[in-house]
């Protein structure tokens, strides 16, 4: 590719491309919708939910999408947008909140998309889907099972197989970004240390599938690339060597970007909670501690009594 490919190259995905703005204009249209009632909704996640579609579309009508059908290293650079870099901007937009708010509950009791969702997000499969290690477990192991199965030949050489291809790691990266930082609601959250502790697990097994790629010396999706055959460029098996440390090296960024998160949530939560124990303290003139102090002092004084008392001939 020439060096300018970045800003030059783009072929239209007409697909991706429509439901980018579908989802772009029902965003905007519930935003408006919230701030002509009086109600607020931050700015910045309609600013967010933009961004993350605009990524999305890049990556796929970009020079990633166009390149990502015929070398292995640009095709890696448009799964991790996809799946690790669009889901930071769009989880923090929370469209299901949104939603929630912007449309009214049926009064008939028939089922319309606030009611579905509703039923969705707390719903038994998502509850499983949402566990944080199931959910990391499918963000890795899809990885590799796509990789090193034919499933990856059929993504290059079939359009159906790219759509679901790429369907599936925006879905498994959303959910994945969900679980660790997303504020919509859902499932309970587990806590910011085991969810720092499963965050780094999986950029480990991440980052040994980038070394894999790295040091393999078998050729994946072997037919594809031999009968392709390209007069430019480094050879198949370079250009996979190369993808290996994209996977490694890209995936660093957006860890350390989820994990300040999770860490900022964290001290969030703590003040939060604080400031919580200081209203109710206010109110009930910090009764809690009164009780607890009255129990220390019923127990001081059933030592003291314990001591005073004649021991026994």
């Amino acid at each position: 590719p020439p060096p300018n490919a970045w800003a030059t190259v783009w072929h239209t995905d007409w697909l991706w491309l429509a439901v980018a703005a579908v989802a772009v204009f029902v965003y905007a249209r519930w935003f408006i919708r919230l701030r002509r009632r009086g109600d607020n909704w931050p700015a910045w996640q309609l600013l967010c939910w933009v961004l993350g579609w605009a990524v999305f579309v890049y990556a796929m009508c970009g020079a990633p999408g166009v390149y990502g059908r015929i070398l292995f290293s640009w095709h890696m650079i448009m799964h991790m947008a996809v799946a690790m870099i669009v889901p930071l901007f769009l989880v923090p937009g929370a469209p299901i909140t949104l939603l929630l708010r912007a449309l009214p509950a049926r009064r008939d009791k028939t089922w319309g998309p606030r009611e579905f969702t509703l039923v969705l997000v707390h719903s038994r499969v998502l509850r499983v889907l949402a566990n944080p290690v199931v959910t990391a477990a499918i963000f890795f192991f899809s990885l590799a099972a796509f990789y090193w199965t034919p499933l990856f030949e059929l993504a290059l050489t079939t359009h159906t197989g790219h759509l679901l291809m790429m369907a599936h790691f925006l879905l498994t990266g959303y959910i994945f970004t969900w679980v660790l930082i997303g504020i919509d609601p859902g499932v309970q959250r587990w806590s910011p240390l085991m969810l720092l502790v499963i965050l780094f697990a999986t950029i480990s097994f991440h980052a040994f599938f980038g070394v894999a790629l790295t040091d393999s010396t078998t050729l994946l999706a072997e037919p594809f690339f031999t009968q392709l055959n390209l007069p430019w460029g480094p050879s198949p098996l370079e250009d996979q060597h190369t993808a290996g440390e994209i996977a490694w090296g890209i995936g660093e960024v957006p860890t350390l970007i989820l994990a300040i998160i999770v860490a900022v949530q964290w001290i969030r939560s703590d003040a939060n909670e604080s400031a919580r124990f200081d209203r109710k303290a206010d109110r009930d003139g910090d009764a809690e501690l009164t009780a607890y102090n009255a129990y220390l002092a019923r127990l001081r004084e059933h030592d003291i009594s314990l001591e005073a008392a004649p021991v026994p001939t």
